[in-house]
């Protein structure tokens, strides 16, 4: 068997968080101050993760500040902008049903970074539209307070090569690379289990889900511990076995004791949206020779095909060539392929 996080189970627990501080918090108040919210949770982490959405907030609204009659970019007035921003700081207030999204929010994303920090990582270094912008990983990281390393070094490589924006692709290349060189382990989550149930009892088995071995005679794998890091299990087959017929990939999963769609799958528009860290170094180490723009060329390709037939006949045609049909990785990148055609 094998343990895969579950976004729905940890955005469940968050929101339930979340109510009971508000519920707390808003049976005496009627709107919460910038010093409140930077003592309201026990773990502080949440607390700057709101404080962040706020000030994301700002740079939205000033961005639209536009004008045929006055020049927004001139030294003078975006200094004047950077100060109304420090007395606005200071003159926080906001009700509850405004504040209840942005909790919810910094609540998810915290037990994300502490449960599942590659898929953080995932989500924060291919930034907006598959693009990184420096300047803004750079004030996103003064907001992180767990598990920061990898993106740390990650921003003094760009910062040394004076680069200023990047795509989403380059960037998890980067990263890659990084998460090797340093070995990451990410921060043990027990302190974080005892502050999260100090407010609402938190079982951190309930985030994991278990799926079953694709392959009937693979042996089980041991559970798979929470901290540790996903490249150290993602390593390239030694002896990939070579595509002997164009029905092969047909054939291997035909005939092998699978769960069936019906029972097991949920349909996914993309493949590229489902994917977690994980799994996109898995695959591209994997599969597709540690090349993670073929890997995202492929991914892209495929979801924009119309069938399984085609989508099998393309990865047969260009990929699969040496692709160890007996593999996880295998099956699971298949199982994608066949949810998304579901």
């Amino acid at each position: 068997m094998d343990e895969k996080i579950s976004l729905d189970a940890i955005a469940q627990y968050g929101d339930a968080y979340a109510d009971k501080v508000l519920k707390e918090f808003f049976s005496s108040k009627v709107k919460i101050t910038g010093s409140e919210i930077l003592s309201l949770c026990n773990v502080p982490q949440v607390n700057f993760f709101v404080i962040h959405e706020l000030f994301k907030t700002w740079k939205e609204e000033t961005s639209k500040l536009k004008s045929s009659y006055f020049d927004y970019e001139t030294t003078d007035v975006q200094e004047a902008l950077t100060n109304l921003m420090s007395v606005l700081s200071q003159n926080i207030a906001i009700d509850r049903s405004h504040f209840s999204p942005l909790l919810r929010k910094a609540v998810n994303q915290t037990l994300l970074v502490v449960f599942n920090p590659y898929d953080f990582f995932s989500m924060i270094v291919t930034g907006q539209n598959n693009k990184l912008e420096v300047d803004s990983f750079k004030e996103e990281l003064k907001y992180l307070k767990i598990n920061k390393a990898p993106l740390e070094k990650m921003l003094q490589k760009l910062e040394e090569k004076g680069v200023k924006e990047i795509t989403g692709n380059e960037a998890f290349s980067i990263l890659d690379q990084i998460l090797e060189e340093v070995n990451f382990n990410p921060e043990d989550v027990e302190d974080y289990l005892e502050k999260f149930s100090a407010v609402l009892p938190l079982d951190a088995t309930k985030f994991y889900v278990t799926k079953p071995d694709p392959v009937a005679t693979q042996s089980i794998p041991q559970k798979e511990n929470i901290n540790k890091p996903a490249t150290a299990a993602v390593k390239p087959t030694a002896a990939p076995q070579a595509i002997k017929s164009k029905a092969n990939i047909n054939d291997t999963l035909t005939r092998q004791n699978r769960p069936t769609l019906i029972d097991n799958f949920q349909k996914i528009a993309k493949i590229k949206e489902s994917l977690t860290i994980n799994q996109k170094f898995m695959f591209t180490k994997v599969l597709f020779h540690g090349d993670f723009e073929l890997f995202s060329q492929a991914v892209d390709h495929i979801d924009k095909l119309e069938s399984i037939k085609t989508a099998i006949h393309y990865i047969e045609n260009e990929h699969a060539g040496t692709w160890d049909h007996d593999s996880e990785e295998f099956h699971e990148f298949m199982e994608l392929v066949e949810k998304r055609f579901a």
